[in-house]
């Protein structure tokens, strides 16, 4: 199969142009293009080749540059060439600059700082994947965000969302049968939040994991007696631990999501 490509380029990492090329690829049926980036563009060959590289192939280019010299070659290389080229930032640049009267800065601490961002965003993605579902005690004193909450109740999706956000966050299932670990009481700074979510709901979800996983649906697990068992005893450790307590039944992880961000904002 013969594939099509779309070459992303930026002068800082390129994950606004890369997400922008993936929507737009989610929207067609082929599954013949690929995404090619090329982050912390510096240099004016560096575009000249790339330009060459999307006419030989075909393809076409998605690009954010805040320097405007590279913008401007970007431009007229791609006129010159005769490939597509998408200035995804520029529009948006000229349109704050015409209604608000205001100029870009272009200092190049710029897109250090657009850097140090990604990298606290990655360190973030890592701590949510090693602290998920309680697998090492150690990241509940370490984390800026701590989930508490029984099986099904949006923990883990809730911990990596919070994480693209560039929030350390672990997460901890609460069951009757096993104490909360000393390190929940530990660290001083962060916020523990409580999930919790009403019992009907909450069996819907359990039952429906069950037929995935191949088990019948009258496992424990997801028995009306079990869940409220489960319910109260999480509400009692939340109660002792006087943290705030959000409902998620039918609340998007984003909803949940903005709440516990506003509350670590303030």
């Amino acid at each position: 199969m013969t594939h099509q490509t779309i070459y992303v380029c930026s002068d800082a990492v390129g994950e606004t142009a890369e997400a922008v090329a993936k929507a737009t690829i989610r929207q067609f049926p082929s599954e013949s293009v690929k995404i090619k980036r090329y982050g912390h563009i510096r240099s004016e060959d560096e575009i000249v080749r790339i330009i060459a590289e999307a006419a030989k192939t075909g393809g076409f280019i998605s690009y954010t540059l805040v320097q405007p010299e590279l913008r401007e070659l970007m431009k007229a290389e791609a006129v010159r060439l005769d490939v597509r080229a998408v200035d995804v930032m520029g529009p948006m640049m000229q349109a704050y600059v015409d209604t608000f009267g205001s100029f870009p800065k272009r200092e190049p601490g710029l897109l250090h700082s657009i850097d140090e961002a990604y990298h606290r965003r990655m360190e973030a993605i890592e701590f949510a994947v090693k602290y998920d579902d309680g697998k090492d005690a150690r990241g509940l004193a370490q984390a800026q965000v701590v989930l508490i909450g029984v099986s099904r109740t949006s923990k883990t999706p809730l911990s990596v969302f919070l994480s693209h956000k560039g929030i350390l966050t672990a997460n901890l299932p609460l069951m009757p049968e096993v104490n909360p670990p000393i390190e929940l009481k530990q660290g001083p700074g962060r916020l523990i939040v409580g999930l919790t979510m009403q019992p009907e709901h909450l069996l819907g979800i359990r039952s429906e994991r069950l037929k995935t996983l191949g088990l019948p649906s009258s496992a424990q697990y997801a028995s009306q007696e079990r869940i409220l068992e489960e319910l109260d005893y999480a509400t009692s450790v939340m109660k002792s631990l006087n943290c705030p307590v959000i409902d998620v039944t039918n609340r998007a992880i984003e909803e949940t999501a903005g709440i516990i961000i506003d509350w670590i904002s303030k």
